[in-house]
């Protein structure tokens, strides 16, 4: 196999994950140095955009506003034991500026059937307390799918591995 018809599946595998799961877990650092993780509803642009709606008190914001890198998980809670089915991110997070709102707002809340609420422009600016945040991935990797015990079938590799999604790697 090339390494384009390796990276394929891997790709469609990161997208359906997207498509199937409405929520990350956000890792921050808080101005003392200290991780915080927390679950967020959320709706992504691509494999490197991810959005959400918080409070702007809420300690994973405060951490953003001190210190913008983060790192986020995509996990699908729904597969059986032992059939672990995620996207992994690092980057950056900010309060997403005026000048990109409309787009993040036509993102956010992401397909209609997942339940989420559209919001206007006033949900999120001005005397709310609620600010749409973007985090922009600078890496993304998924954990390779495998069945328990069996390697895995694009790299024959029989233990958990990530492999790089985002940016695309380059071919050898």
């Amino acid at each position: 196999m090339t390494d384009e018809s390796l990276h394929a599946p891997l790709l469609d595998h990161a997208r359906a994950l997207l498509e199937r799961n409405a929520y990350l877990t956000l890792g921050t650092v808080g101005s003392d140095g200290r991780p915080w993780t927390s679950p967020v509803y959320m709706a992504a642009d691509g494999l490197a955009d991810f959005y959400w709606v918080s409070n702007q008190s809420s300690l994973h914001s405060v951490n953003v506003t001190a210190h913008p890198e983060v790192s986020l998980v995509v996990f699908d809670s729904t597969v059986p034991a032992y059939h672990g089915r995620a996207l992994y991110a690092v980057g950056t997070a900010a309060v997403v500026r005026e000048t990109e709102l409309a787009h993040g707002l036509r993102v956010y809340p992401g397909p209609e059937g997942r339940g989420g609420s559209a919001l206007t422009p006033e949900d999120v600016t001005g005397e709310s307390p609620y600010r749409l945040y973007r985090a922009r991935a600078s890496q993304v990797w998924v954990l390779c799918p495998r069945e328990p015990r069996q390697p895995c079938p694009l790299h024959g590799r029989a233990e958990d591995h990530r492999e790089l999604v985002h940016p695309t790697p380059p071919e050898n």
